[in-house]
C-alpha cells in the first residue's frame, strides 16, 4: 500500500460540493482516505478568476503512481472539468482539480507525471493546507519540513481556513 498526498481545487460553484463529491469517488474508486485537512479559499494563482477552495488529503491505496493518476483524471471528467481548452502554461477556472503531491517518500518522474508535484513550493495555497495535514513531513528532494517550506514560499497570497 502506498499513501499519496493529494490536493483537490474548485473554483466553479457549487465549489465545496465538489470537493465532497471528489472525496467519495476517491474513495470509491481509489482506497480510503486516512486524513484531511481543513478546507481553505484562496485567490486563483497565475489567473484572474473567482477564488478557489481548497483541500489537502491522504489516501492509502494499492494502485501505482499511474494507475492513480488516470482515475483522479476520470473522477474530474465526471465532475465536470474540460481540460480541452488549458495549454501546460495557462490555467482555468474549474469544477475541480485533483493534483498528485506526495506518494509517501518516493521521487518519481515520469513524461506525465512527477511527484513530489514540482511547483508546490512555490505555492502557498497548496503548503498551508499540508502544513496543516503534516507539518514535519520533509519534502523527499528539498530536504526541508512542509513548515519550514511554508514560511520560505515566496508567493505571499492570502490563503485563509473556509467558513460557510
Amino acid at each position: 500500500m502506498n499513501k499519496y498526498t493529494l490536493l483537490l481545487g474548485s473554483n466553479i460553484d457549487p465549489r465545496q460540493h465538489y470537493l465532497m463529491e471528489a472525496c467519495m469517488e476517491l474513495e470509491r474508486n481509489c482506497g480510503i482516505i486516512i486524513s484531511k485537512s481543513s478546507i481553505y479559499e484562496s485567490d486563483a494563482w497565475g489567473f484572474d478568476s473567482t477564488r478557489f477552495l481548497n483541500q489537502a488529503l491522504v489516501i492509502e491505496t494499492n494502485l501505482s503512481p499511474l494507475d492513480l493518476l488516470s482515475q483522479t483524471q476520470q473522477i474530474e471528467l465526471h465532475l465536470g472539468r474540460n481540460r480541452s481548452k488549458k495549454s501546460s502554461q495557462n490555467y482555468e477556472a474549474r469544477t475541480i482539480d485533483i493534483d498528485l503531491i506526495f506518494c509517501d517518500n518516493q521521487i518519481i518522474d515520469f513524461p506525465t507525471l512527477s511527484i513530489p508535484h514540482p511547483k508546490i513550493t512555490e505555492r502557498r495555497f497548496v503548503l498551508t493546507p499540508l502544513a496543516e495535514l503534516m507539518p514535519n513531513f520533509v519534502h523527499p528532494q528539498k530536504n526541508k519540513t512542509i513548515q519550514n517550506l511554508l514560511l520560505s514560499c515566496p508567493d505571499k497570497g492570502n490563503v485563509e481556513i473556509f467558513t460557510t
